[in-house]
């Protein structure tokens, strides 16, 4: 009887192992992320070289730079990953450190609140397909899947790039 319960707590541990939202990267490392708004394409890259490259979606008024809050567009220009949440409810989120200085200077100098928790993600853990297409705040959306990996090769201190 022992040897059966032991067998069985054997079983499920390997079972449960299998179900990691993480995946394990020992690639190379990804020196920067590249975001082409207008491609709705994210590319992971070791100096040059493409490493990855996702299909995406971004905030609900897609076209020109985030300057405030709520104006459901995704920031341009250069950020750094500075950020991770294992527990979103975006499936994982790797955040993007907006708003810099100069996006902080811009909105005060209009009176306003720039915003921010820009992230890239996956999708809603509400729902079990796909969301609509540029649904988000603000923030990058992609597969959970490719969100998998994503986590997983990003690390922190990473530099993103975010064209129109």
């Amino acid at each position: 009887m022992r040897f059966l319960s032991l067998f069985l707590v054997l079983v499920v541990g390997l079972t449960l192992s299998g179900c990691s939202k993480f995946y394990h990267y020992d690639g190379p490392e990804v020196t920067r992320v590249l975001v082409y708004k207008t491609d709705r394409r994210i590319m992971l890259l070791h100096d040059n070289i493409v490493l990855e490259s996702y299909k995406m979606d971004l905030g609900f008024a897609p076209v020109g730079h985030k300057q405030f809050r709520g104006d459901g567009k995704t920031p341009e220009g250069n950020y750094i990953i500075d950020r991770r949440n294992p527990n979103s409810e975006f499936h994982l989120s790797i955040g993007i450190n907006y708003p810099n200085a100069k996006d902080m200077a811009f909105a005060s100098s209009q009176g306003k609140n720039p915003g921010g928790d820009i992230f890239i993600h996956g999708q809603p853990e509400r729902f079990k397909k796909r969301a609509k297409q540029d649904w988000t705040a603000g923030c990058i959306a992609v597969s959970n899947t490719a969100m998998r990996k994503i986590y997983s090769m990003v690390k922190n201190g990473t530099p993103i790039t975010i064209f129109p």
